[in-house]
């Protein structure tokens, strides 16, 4: 990844500054997204505190001209364009009987069509170089969250995306990995939007149990070099895709009890 030019979108917080720092020690070229200008500016002072070479751009990945603008700032900057990170998401917990469809709508523009707006603009660049697409779906993406409607089935949609891109492009050189982190301690608990779309505030689970942010980078960078097509993370996560894909009617009830555990559950114990 030296001298590579590394785009991460949602770059200010969690795992991507966790993953603009990695690849960034590893002498990559950084340009991170976010839609905050207060905190896209500390985390890239902290980032070239640290030594990185990054530069920030505020975009807000619903919003396909933000996408554009994006790839022509990479451009602009560091002339091309080797790796896009398709990092910016956010989540929500509610009862689909009970949520808005706004809500959905929300989640599935940033987590979704926010990743195709991203790709339609980077993927010249980044199949001139042989480059990889990146799309950090979860594992909500392999098993339907009860409570979390929108979010799954952003990641379903962010799953099926990424595999068709991967077989269009089979002959091309570029590489497609689809990164699925199981609970990983960042602030995408904090920001989750419940029914009526205001902000959860405080995450339901405990984040200090969780893998972190920058075992989650270190995992993603390692299968970013080693060309990986499918990355599935934790013990919980991997146990989760596999019993839904043999035994359906178990993973059903296991999944129900386990999100039912978590404080203030949509979801009845």
């Amino acid at each position: 990844m030296k001298n590579k030019v590394v785009i991460i979108t949602g770059g200010s917080s969690g795992i991507g500054k966790a993953m603009a720092e990695k690849f960034g020690r590893e002498g990559s070229k950084i340009l991170i997204t976010g839609r905050n200008k207060e905190e896209l500016a500390k985390a890239t002072e902290e980032l070239r505190q640290n030594g990185i070479t990054v530069q920030s751009f505020q975009a807000d990945v619903s919003v396909e001209e933000d996408n554009r603008k994006m790839a022509e700032e990479a451009i602009k900057h560091y002339g091309t364009i080797d790796v896009l990170i398709n990092n910016a998401g956010i989540s929500m917990r509610a009862l689909f009987s009970e949520v808005d469809i706004a809500v959905v709508k929300k989640v599935m523009d940033i987590n979704f069509y926010g990743v195709l707006y991203a790709t339609k603009y980077c993927l010249p660049e980044i199949t001139k170089n042989n480059g990889s697409i990146v799309g950090i779906s979860s594992i909500a993406g392999f098993r339907g969250l009860p409570g979390r409607t929108g979010y799954s089935a952003s990641k379903f949609a962010l799953n099926g995306f990424l595999e068709v891109l991967r077989t269009e492009l089979l002959k091309t050189g570029v590489h497609v990995l689809t990164a699925c982190p199981g609970f990983t301690a960042s602030n995408i608990r904090k920001r989750s939007l419940t029914k009526d779309g205001s902000q959860q505030g405080e995450s339901p689970r405990q984040e200090e149990k969780m893998m972190t942010a920058e075992e989650c980078a270190e995992h993603i960078y390692n299968a970013t070099v080693k060309r990986k097509r499918t990355l599935v993370l934790t013990t919980q996560g991997k146990l989760a895709v596999f019993l839904n894909k043999w035994l359906p009617g178990l993973a059903d009830k296991m999944v129900y009890n386990v999100m039912a555990k978590e404080a203030n559950a949509p979801i009845r114990k």
